[in-house]
């Protein structure tokens, strides 16, 4: 069943209450989707619900949302304003209305002229950044939330698989790219979840590379494809390295070595597990091999609403990991001017350990192209 809106703006409140703040604010978003159960854009307007720890929530809106905004069903105080009266007024009233001294905002998400018209509207307003408890609230994911991935996920596999049967010898990486995006909306995606890696050859060693326009796929190349659909408001995202014509000895050793790693994080994986166990157990498989100078990266990262979101999972990050969290487990090797492999599967941490959301072979792949 989905959660009321009351319920989800209350949830925030508590945040506020449990950090000692008057109030939170949330900005256009992943968090704000998520409070609102509709998404808003976010651009040079600023729009700003703010949820007090205790009384009603109150929003800031720009005149032109009025109408998309009545179809949230809010209840609470509005204030809006015109382009061409400009906003100060709006904050001016927000602020008296809501009588508070202190606001936690996104640190990471709330843009700075948006923190500067709070203070224009009260000089002693205490702001600060409660992201990390803010985001917190994403990190458990509801039936909901994992239906969509799924419907993502399954759309991105779907797409994967029309993708790799038409790889030919001599095609540009863009080109694959372009069949890649092209399969993702026949498929069903509502979006990209974020613009696809496809790199091959010396390409696949940088991690973030961009699709060349100049570069030819060859015989021998590993072919990295890091990408993934977003559908309902949720993200995929999926990494498979797959083999042109043939593979070499190294290229079967590195490729091996990671997936090891990928199992072996799976192994560990259950509620209560932290981020730090996840990442030291994923990447001592990977310096414990041959290949340990070809380490660039953590192991993962939160998947959702965004694509990277809390938890992060890396040495160091001790945060212990829930039921319900969603996680990249994406182990790569990686040497420049040669070659990279990364393998990656979505994984959902269940109270017996886990479930693996990818479903998408993972055993080396030589593509006979």
């Amino acid at each position: 069943m989905t959660a009321s809106l009351s319920d989800r703006l209350s949830a925030y409140a508590a945040v506020a209450a449990d950090h000692g703040l008057d109030a939170i604010a949330l900005v256009p978003g992943p968090n704000f989707t998520r409070a609102l159960g509709h998404s808003f854009m976010s651009h040079e307007r600023p729009f700003v619900l703010v949820i007090p720890a205790r009384g009603p929530a109150a929003a800031l809106v720009p005149n032109l949302e009025l109408q998309s905004w009545d179809l949230v069903g809010f209840d609470g105080a509005i204030f809006d304003w015109r382009d061409q009266d400009g906003y100060d007024a709006a904050f001016a009233q927000l602020l008296a209305h809501l009588n508070i001294t202190s606001l936690g905002v996104e640190g990471q998400v709330m843009r700075v002229f948006v923190h500067h018209a709070l203070l224009r509207a009260q000089a002693d307003l205490r702001i600060e950044d409660a992201e990390r408890a803010i985001s917190a609230l994403r990190m458990i994911k509801t039936p909901q939330d994992i239906a969509a991935m799924l419907e993502a996920i399954a759309i991105s596999e779907r797409a994967l698989t029309h993708t790799l049967e038409r790889v030919r010898l001599g095609q540009t990486e863009k080109e694959i790219e372009q069949m890649l995006i092209q399969s993702l909306f026949a498929e069903g995606a509502d979006d990209l979840a974020f613009p696809p890696i496809v790199a091959a050859g010396d390409g696949s060693a940088r991690p973030h590379a961009h699709a060349r326009h100049d570069y030819r796929v060859k015989a021998g190349d590993a072919l990295l494809l890091d990408f993934g659909a977003r559908k309902n408001g949720f993200a995929a995202d999926i990494t498979r390295t797959v083999f042109l014509d043939h593979v070499t000895d190294e290229g079967r050793a590195v490729y091996e070595t990671v997936l090891a790693a990928n199992m072996r994080g799976l192994e560990i994986t259950r509620a209560g597990v932290t981020a730090h166990e996840i990442d030291d157990a994923v990447t001592g498989v990977l310096e414990a091999s041959p290949f340990a100078v070809r380490i660039r990266t953590k192991t993962g990262h939160g998947l959702g609403r965004e694509v990277h979101e809390a938890p992060y999972i890396m040495r160091g990050n001790h945060m212990s990991l829930p039921a319900g969290t969603v996680y990249t487990n994406e182990p790569g090797l990686y040497q420049i001017d040669n070659f990279g492999v990364r393998i990656e599967d979505d994984v959902l941490i269940t109270e017996e350990g886990y479930t693996t959301l990818t479903s998408f072979p993972k055993e080396l792949t030589v593509l006979k192209c």
